[in-house]
Formats: structure tokens, sequence, C-alpha cells
């Protein structure tokens, strides 16, 4: 397993405070995925502030895997060290995608080849919005590399607000 760092995952980089409790507010991040993931490859994207509380989002990506399409990618976060509900790793908290297809079709939103979904992991579903005790890292993880790799970019947008 490898772990890739975006600009705005990085340990330096700053994120909100916690001034503007109530108000929907955005992180988000990309990478230029250069060579095939391997199976459990992580991808860091942005960070939120402690006590952030996500209301929804999304994930876009490239056509990485041409061809017939087998590529799986999970969205997620990583441990933040705490002690709440959601402060242990969940790879797949945001969104199990499946086999991506670089198609426009179902469940894909992209209406040209790429992908775009709507972040609504296992938790959405329970009708729970996961709440971070710290700050936290947004990930994306490979679970399946791609049959046929294209280099190419991935990005999430993450809605959140605070306490």
């Amino acid at each position: 397993m490898t772990i890739f760092i975006g600009d705005r995952a990085v340990e330096s980089f700053p994120v909100a405070d916690n001034h503007s409790a109530g108000m929907c507010m955005v992180a988000y991040g990309s990478y230029e995925v250069t060579t095939n993931p391997a199976a459990a490859d992580t991808y860091e994207l942005c960070k939120l502030p402690r006590g952030a509380t996500i209301v929804g989002g999304m994930f876009y990506c490239d056509d990485l895997d041409t061809g017939s399409e087998v590529m799986d990618l999970d969205v997620g976060w990583k441990a933040n060290g705490g002690s709440g509900t959601y402060d242990s790793v969940d790879a797949d908290g945001l969104a199990n995608l499946g086999v991506l297809l670089g198609d426009v079709a179902a469940p894909n939103l992209a209406t040209a080849v790429g992908l775009v979904y709507n972040l609504a992991g296992p938790i959405f579903g329970n009708g729970d919005f996961p709440n971070f005790s710290r700050e936290t890292v947004i990930q994306v993880t490979a679970t399946v590399p791609a049959n046929s790799f294209t280099a190419g970019a991935m990005s999430v947008v993450v809605y959140y607000t605070t306490a």
C-alpha cells in the first residue's frame, strides 16, 4: 500500500476554523494519478476541521480505466486519533463506488466521458452525517486496479458545517 498526498491534504495546509458555526462550507482537493493504483493505495485529497459534520459532496475523476473497466475506488476518511463515532478510519464511509464505468451510464452522473458521483456512502443511507472530533483527512482508496490504465485526475468536494 502506498499513500499519495495531494496539495490540500498535506499536514501544513490550513483548514477553516470554527468561527463559522452553522454555515455550509466546502473542502476540496485533487490528485493527478500517473501510475495504475495498486489495491490498497490511498490518495489523501483534503482535510476537514475539528468539529466538521459532512452534509454532502461529490467525487470527480477522469476515466482512468479505459476499455473493459474493473477499477474500483472508495471514498472515505483516515483515522484522526479521536474517540468519537466517526473518528476511526472508514475507507468507504462516503462512497463505495464499485466498478467505475467511465461511460455515460447510471450511477455515473457524467454527461461525457469521465466520472461524477454523489458522496452517498453507507453513513448517509442510515440518515447519519459523520461528525469528527478532530481534524480529519478525506481519502480515496483503490480496491481494484485498472485493467487498462490511463493517467488522469481525481477530485473530491466535501460540503460540511461546524457546530
